[in-house]
């Protein structure tokens, strides 16, 4: 997967909702019980690291809806 070239190491959650193209309540929810990806809290506001999001994405690899593709770290 390519991925697109980031001028900051930081997405916000709008960003990353529509980088993924899910709600940002889902983004929410997902904090909400302890899900990855990780984010910072900084003054309120949430954001996400670009090294965190494409370490969520590596994890989540899958070659089917029946299974994932474990990465080398696993």
């Amino acid at each position: 997967m390519n991925h697109p070239q980031f001028t900051c190491n930081h997405l916000n959650q709008k960003q990353l909702a529509d980088y993924w193209g899910i709600s940002q309540r889902t983004l929410e929810r997902w904090r909400s019980i302890g899900w990855r990806p990780t984010f910072l809290k900084i003054g309120g506001r949430v954001v996400y690291r670009m090294e965190d999001i494409l370490a969520y994405e590596e994890q989540h690899l899958a070659d089917s809806t029946q299974s994932r593709v474990y990465s080398s770290q696993e």
